[in-house]
């Protein structure tokens, strides 16, 4: 003897035939089948309105969730995105609850969801990382501890002429300090930049910098004109490694986060340089940052107690250090020999202490230019556990 088999939706189909039938009473099926009265009822009831469709599993979710974003929360979700398409959900809802702290506004996992269904995200590109590497490089510690520079590749405006952003930005913060629309990254242009930076919010302790103009220049001390005026304000300079944008991830970041400033391009510079004022506004007091706690930078950002200075100090060697003024052509005399120390250096004195190893070490003000060996008459880099000052 075979087994019938038999499934729920068989079971169900039988019963609702015996029961049109009229064969048998409602109690006498239910027994049969062994299924409460309530139950028969709903699935003869189901089978009148709906036919044998009617019969079928429904889904068991409920039609509304209890625990569901209010619709009135969610447009306001979804118009501040519209209205600050580059922000994501966790800024969004850092915002909207800043703004109404009264509300109960859903997790930043909730309200990307939310923006999914309106079709206002989109999947991001997975993207294999270089893991970044300190390099001896500064961490900072407070604000004005350690600044970013760098100029932001170049764009045409609309009068034809070239910008080139110079950005600063306070590493600690992430405040942005200064951010013009230069025409080009010539020294000239940058310095009277800086200056208006330092007089607005004071002197950083360091400034962290690539190796490009008008930041560094080809040579063993790797100084520019602009750096040397730098190591006179008592500001160290540091610069990552050549090819090592990550050492500077946090400004290099940044860059991305000023797109929507540059395209599309003002009609001149005065024009752009209005964007960037109403830009630099929006990003350091309205926009909430994620490694701030979602605060903006202004709530972190404190301006330095070090002002710049009328005049420039003049460096202060020990009794001890030989002392030798850079000739034009950047050299100087030692025992005898011309050693090329940088042009940059032109007319300034630089202070030779002898070291441990029978060598003397070069600096400028606090800053170690390199070391000059026993027998050799050129200026040689420092191991990079001596480069800093």
């Amino acid at each position: 003897m075979v087994w019938r088999e038999s499934c729920t939706m068989d079971e169900r189909t039988r019963f609702i035939a015996d029961c049109v039938s009229g064969e048998w009473t409602m109690v006498e099926l239910c027994e049969h089948y062994r299924i409460s009265r309530k139950t028969g009822y709903k699935w003869l009831g189901r089978y009148r309105e709906e036919g044998a469709c009617g019969l079928m599993d429904r889904p068991r979710a409920p039609l509304k969730h209890g625990r569901a974003t209010p619709e009135a929360l969610a447009d306001a979700i979804i118009a501040l995105r519209q209205e600050r398409p580059s922000w994501g959900p966790k800024k969004i809802v850092a915002r909207l609850a800043a703004q109404a702290p009264e509300c109960c506004w859903p997790s930043a996992s909730a309200a990307g969801e939310i923006l999914k269904r309106a079709g206002l995200v989109t999947g991001r590109r997975l993207r294999r990382r270089v893991p970044p590497t300190a390099g001896g490089l500064t961490v900072p510690c407070h604000a004005n501890h350690l600044w970013a520079a760098d100029h932001k590749g170049w764009v045409r405006l609309g009068d034809g002429t070239r910008c080139e952003p110079l950005t600063v930005t306070d590493g600690f913060s992430r405040y942005l300090v200064q951010l013009a629309c230069a025409r080009s990254t010539r020294e000239a242009e940058a310095r009277p930049l800086f200056e208006q930076a330092f007089i607005e919010f004071g002197l950083p302790e360091a400034i962290r910098t690539d190796n490009g103009p008008p930041f560094a220049n080809t040579g063993v001390t790797g100084l520019s004109a602009l750096s040397v005026w730098w190591l006179k304000l008592g500001i160290r300079h540091e610069r990552i490694a050549p090819g090592r944008p990550q050492q500077n991830g946090r400004h290099e970041r940044f860059h991305l986060t000023l797109l929507p400033a540059m395209h599309p391009v003002a009609a001149n510079a005065a024009g752009q340089q209005r964007r960037f004022a109403d830009f630099a506004k929006d990003y350091n007091e309205e926009r909430p940052h994620e490694a701030l706690g979602q605060k903006p930078p202004s709530a972190f950002y404190r301006r330095s107690e070090r002002c710049l200075p009328d005049k420039l100090e003049e460096p202060c060697y020990p009794p001890e250090a030989a002392v030798r003024k850079v000739r034009s052509n950047g050299e100087i005399k030692w025992e005898g020999n011309l050693v090329a120390i940088s042009t940059a250096l032109a007319g300034e004195a630089v202070a030779l202490e002898e070291t441990e190893a029978g060598g003397w070490l070069v600096r400028f003000y606090a800053a170690p230019l390199g070391v000059i060996r026993r027998g050799e008459a050129r200026l040689s880099r420092l191991p990079e556990a001596e480069a800093r000052p």
